[in-house]
């Protein structure tokens, strides 16, 4: 138990945590808030729109990556994130205002999803390295996973707290709380103390920043590989907010308050997953591979489940697997990456992880409304069976992955001759260091 929970025993840290779950619980508020308004009140349940919201809000991650991670490698991560996060409160609760005055319209929710979406692109890399400087590198990546049980606890209490305000006191109340929730942030990031943090080499201005940064990311195999399948996972397999909403609806004939019960139980999942990748000394490939293909598994059982209790129960594995699948691949890439270009390489990840949201959820949210809900969930399980397909592909290619027949045991089984032949080469530099040990 005291290493899962290593990282905070750092003060800087641990402050950081609790202003940032305070946060993370808002912004989720505030999503599930969103996405209900949109489907229910400013149209009448069409997933396309919330597919659209979605897409404007994580769009400028995709379209913005040039920018973004150049900024994040040469600022100073703690002065940027007091100017993002105060941008992104007062964008919250302009929103609440105008659906208080009952003046809100589709196109309002639709601007003010791509303001925060802008803010946002420029704060996620910046976040991303800012861990970095809170901890020592070898938390890094117990760090990065009691991130992501910040961001899922949130989302477990966020959705269902919002569900029930929205019933009871309506959506723009919702924002309002968001847009207060910020101040925890901006507070943890005031008691964060600067003579500790352990500050990371910065880029100065100089010309081929952008391009050098794509260029490292190329020469990373491991990593090209990873993003690929985050990039597809991110695109089809995460449109959790279509789905889950049009499935708690349109094929269960619920409410807000059962579509916030739904997110919640998801996430359950999710907080599980990401406990057990933060007891990990430190991340994996293989960990990504086998739980995407999970992820696989875990949808398409969830796609025909035929009651709402069944399919609630099916979406605790389904977070569980995809929590497990994004916690260590961004720890890997956070633990494996030069410091000096970790800001790029960041901005690159989430553009690609969350910029695939735009290119996907207008996808699933046709897909919905012309063949039903059920093959919405069924398109994320095809993105965990494609994800599962490049981790195979990478492992045959780079650990060299093959089928052989065991005499001995006479079965078939796999190995890994790349890492054979890595020991065999290892063994044999050691015998020609003893012998030369053994001459001298």
């Amino acid at each position: 138990m005291k290493a899962m929970f290593r990282s905070l025993g750092v003060f800087n840290y641990r402050v950081w945590f609790v202003g940032a779950l305070v946060s993370n619980i808002g912004a989720w508020m505030q999503r599930t808030a969103q996405d209900w308004i949109v489907l229910t009140e400013l149209t009448d349940h069409d997933a396309a729109a919330v597919g659209i919201s979605m897409a404007l809000q994580f769009g400028p991650q995709l379209l913005l990556v040039p920018l973004t991670g150049v900024i994040a490698d040469r600022v100073d991560a703690k002065r940027a994130l007091v100017v993002t996060q105060a941008i992104m409160g007062v964008l919250a609760l302009g929103l609440g205002v105008i659906v208080i005055l009952g003046v809100a319209e589709l196109w309002h929710v639709y601007l003010f999803a791509l303001g925060i979406g802008v803010v946002a692109a420029i704060d996620a890399p910046i976040r991303q390295t800012f861990v970095a400087e809170l901890v020592e590198k070898r938390y890094l990546g117990n760090a990065v996973s009691l991130n992501s049980v910040s961001f899922h606890l949130a989302r477990m209490i966020g959705p269902a707290v919002a569900g029930f305000l929205v019933v009871l006191l309506g959506a723009g109340l919702v924002f309002i709380i968001n847009a207060t929730t910020f101040g925890a942030t901006l507070l943890a990031l005031a008691l964060v103390r600067r003579a500790f943090l352990h500050l990371q080499p910065r880029a100065g201005r100089a010309k081929g920043q952008v391009r050098e940064g794509f260029a490292y990311v190329r020469t990373q195999p491991t990593i090209v590989a990873i993003m690929a399948m985050v990039g597809v996972m991110g695109a089809l397999g995460l449109n959790f907010a279509i789905n889950i909403s049009t499935m708690a609806t349109v094929e269960f004939g619920k409410g807000a308050g059962e579509f916030g019960v739904l997110t919640s139980v998801m996430a359950i999942g999710s907080v599980t997953g990401a406990l057990l990748s933060a007891r990990r000394e430190k991340p994996r490939m293989g960990i990504v591979i086998w739980s995407s293909a999970l992820f696989f598994v875990s949808c398409a059982v969830a796609a025909v489940m035929p009651t709402y209790e069944l399919f609630a129960v099916s979406l605790v594995v389904v977070g569980f697997a995809v929590l497990t699948f994004m916690t260590n691949a961004n720890a890997f890439i956070q633990t494996n990456v030069n410091p000096v270009m970790r800001g790029r390489v960041m901005a690159l990840y989430m553009a690609i992880f969350v910029g695939g949201t735009p290119v996907g959820a207008p996808f699933v949210g046709w897909v919905v409304n012309e063949v039903g809900p059920r093959w919405g969930v069924g398109v994320a399980a095809i993105a965990g069976l494609i994800t599962t397909g490049i981790g195979l592909v990478w492992l045959i290619r780079h650990r060299e992955l093959r089928l052989r027949f065991s005499r001995s045991k006479r079965w078939l089984h796999l190995t890994y001759l790349g890492d054979a032949r890595a020991r065999e080469l290892a063994t044999q530099e050691i015998a020609v260091v003893e012998a030369e040990v053994q001459r001298s």
